[in-house]
Order: structure tokens, then C-alpha cells, then sequence
């Protein structure tokens, strides 16, 4: 099986609440970036604001149950399935109970911890 993953532009941060405001403000006026909220209607995340970091997105995501930050990362394929089947024959199972998503979406992670959205590309889409 032939699957090809992508760097996707979209990296999340996931904020504890109590360093929500000081860390926008961080990436606002202390490295004034351009810097965005955007409305979001998400059981986890209360707030986010969209920053841009090149060409990436950094989204900035209050999470109000969280005790530290995590980063979390975008990957992007061809073929969602099979590259879900392609992770699990490989020991990787999806951990889709972490956020809420689209069906077409998976969230895996590395053993480390880190977790990556697994999406099919806007360079795959027809």
C-alpha cells in the first residue's frame, strides 16, 4: 500500500484558559503577527483565534479542561480510508474521541503524544 502524507498548513494549539488572553496577546503585539478570532461552535474549545504564520495557520484554542498546552498538527493524503487502513496495519489506531470532527477526518497520534489531524488535501481534492 502506497500512501503518500503531507505537511498540512494548519497547526492548533490547544491553550489552557488561564493563559488564553496573555498568549494571544504574545502572538499579537508582541511578535505582531496578524492576528484573528474567529467564531466557533466546538464542545471543547470556547474560543480560537486564527494567526497567520507564513505560509501556515496557527490556531489558537482555548480549552478550558486543559492543564498545559499541546501542539497539534495537520496531515493530508489522497485517500482518508485507505491511508486509516494503511495506519492500522501499522499499529496506529485513530483517536477520533479527542475532538469533534468531520466524518471524513481522523485524529491519530505519534508515540510521543502529538496528534495530527488526518484530512484529505485541497491538493487531492477534485
Amino acid at each position: 500500500m502506497d500512501t503518500k502524507f503531507n505537511a498540512g498548513i494548519n497547526i492548533a494549539i490547544k491553550i489552557p484558559k488561564s493563559k488564553y488572553d496573555k498568549t494571544v496577546i504574545f502572538y499579537r503585539d508582541i511578535l505582531k503577527l496578524e492576528v484573528e478570532e474567529v467564531p466557533i461552535q466546538n464542545p471543547t474549545v470556547s474560543r480560537t483565534h486564527e494567526v497567520k504564520f507564513g505560509n501556515n495557520v496557527i490556531w489558537l484554542d482555548c480549552v478550558d479542561n486543559y492543564t498545559h498546552s499541546e501542539t497539534w498538527l495537520q496531515l493530508t493524503v489522497p485517500d482518508v480510508a485507505i491511508a486509516t487502513d494503511y495506519l492500522r496495519l501499522n499499529g496506529v489506531e485513530t483517536c477520533d474521541e479527542l475532538e469533534e470532527l468531520p466524518e471524513n477526518m481522523h485524529w491519530i497520534q505519534d508515540p510521543a503524544g502529538t496528534v495530527f489531524n488526518l484530512q484529505k488535501g485541497i491538493e487531492n481534492q477534485e
